[in-house]
């Protein structure tokens, strides 16, 4: 959607270097509340977020006006389309809003947004609730009227850059500029190093996985820094290399099976470097980010969707299944167990609060590491197979190959276990439990798939 906003800029000033044109000045305080009307941090490859940076920004607002533009980088703002009006005026369009808008300087928009609000009335109380982007924009909304009442009040200046192309009428410089964008905001974001999920996040690298995830989840991950999701979407990412080590990945591309435990940032890159490979994607009109055309790609994709519940179904039955199998999975050192009286004792292997699930919150009574679980997960990739379009299908239900077959699984991976001495980070790091835990899968489905057949 098109957004526009027309703003003063005091003491403006500009340069052209190749396609950008940049403006320089400091936005007054009404076009400071024009600019916050209108953007919604979409365009910034981190979402702001309260904390000690806005903490020192907003007091600095409550000091000596003058001083402010020389304390702070102040706001870096992109717009395809502008017009240089009347008194110091522009009018700026936000064709892109996924790309154009705020790119750097959000905390400093955070802290700007919170001091006129405490202005407009705000006690320190309700401001405290104000804790990330969204609950501004809320409180915002709610306060607009009293904002309007005070904004003349308002003293200080907020240093702008503004980049527009450096010709409007020229219509392959208009585009290299919005192709930029992207790369620009990630490189003004690199005082605080950008996570590779967020700069892969705004190329639309994960809205594959957002189509394919339960949708109960997709609003609980954290797509980009700062942006409030409980799970980590390298967490996902990881998971989703046990469907693609079945594929012939072009590139040669491929993770090592124990790098889904220990090295989850590397998964992350390599998926990366993945969804921008030519034979899996193209970039899409304006060039920011790609569209996914290889088919075998978006099947795994599809196919990792189901990984978090799988992996919350290990998470809840391992417990059970270990003890039938023989072993006692309560006293691995590395368990924590649900017992309220004995957590009040202090005593560290029992837990006061009722666990849950990673991933779907259920309740459970004992934790399980992930170091036990990530291998028994990839083992469950000897249930895939590759059919004749070179798709990946399961050739059997693996939730309910876990319901039936668990305690069989467990019987031999438990050794697995034991021969590490119970140490979930040995079983982790080492690939021989994830090529074990694969063939113990491989061997009882074969086994039951070849009786049932009979």
């Amino acid at each position: 959607m098109n957004k526009s906003l027309t703003i003063k800029i005091n003491q403006c000033t500009e340069q052209v270097v190749g396609p950008v044109r940049k403006f320089y000045g400091l936005l007054p305080p009404k076009s400071v509340v024009q600019l916050l009307d209108t953007d919604d941090l979409a365009a910034n490859p981190r979402s702001a977020k309260k904390g000690s940076v806005t903490a020192d920004i907003e007091d600095s607002l409550r000091q000596p006006a003058e001083l402010f533009p020389a304390k702070t980088k102040g706001i870096l703002l992109a717009s395809s389309s502008y017009k240089i009006l009347d008194r110091d005026r522009y009018q700026l369009s936000f064709v892109e809003p996924e790309t154009e808008g705020i790119l750097d300087g959000g905390h400093n928009a955070l802290a700007a947004g919170r001091h006129i609000l405490r202005e407009a009335g705000m006690s320190d109380r309700e401001l405290n609730r104000i804790k990330d982007w969204d609950a501004f924009r809320k409180a915002w909304a709610e306060n607009r009227t009293a904002i309007s009442e005070i904004v003349e009040a308002l003293e200080f200046e907020m240093p702008i850059e503004i980049l527009v192309p450096a010709d409007m009428h020229d219509e392959e410089t208009v585009e290299t500029f919005r192709s930029s964008l992207l790369e620009i905001g990630a490189a003004r974001n690199n005082n605080v190093q950008l996570s590779e999920e967020t700069k892969a996040n705004k190329k639309g690298f994960y809205d594959i996985f957002k189509e394919h995830l339960p949708t109960s989840l997709v609003p609980e991950v954290e797509w980009k820094t700062n942006d409030g999701g409980r799970i980590k979407v390298r967490d996902v990412i990881a998971l989703s290399w046990v469907a693609l080590s079945k594929l012939k990945l072009p590139g040669g591309l491929r993770v090592n099976p124990n790098q889904i435990y220990r090295n989850k940032a590397v998964c992350v890159s390599v998926f990366n470097k993945l969804l921008e490979h030519s034979d899996v994607s193209n970039p899409t009109e304006g060039g920011y980010a790609v569209q996914v055309h290889n088919e075998a790609v978006k099947c795994a994709m599809k196919i990792a969707g189901v990984f978090p519940d799988l992996y919350d179904i290990l998470f809840e039955e391992i417990p059970l299944a270990y003890n039938k199998a023989g072993g006692s999975f309560g006293k691995i050192s590395a368990v924590r167990i649900y017992d309220p009286e004995k957590a009040a004792d202090k005593n560290p292997k029992y837990l006061r609060a009722k666990p849950t699930t990673p991933f779907f919150q259920r309740p459970v009574n004992y934790t399980c590491p992930d170091g036990f679980i990530v291998p028994l997960l990839y083992g469950l990739r000897a249930l895939l197979d590759v059919d004749k379009d070179g798709l990946l299908v399961w050739k059997t239900n693996p939730q309910t190959f876990l319901s039936k077959h668990l305690v069989e699984v467990m019987r031999n991976y438990r050794l697995v276990i034991e021969m590490a001495l119970w140490d979930p980070q040995k079983v982790g790091k080492n690939i021989s439990a994830y090529e074990f835990a694969e063939s113990t899968v491989a061997a009882i489905y074969s086994v039951r798939f070849s009786k049932s057949a009979a």
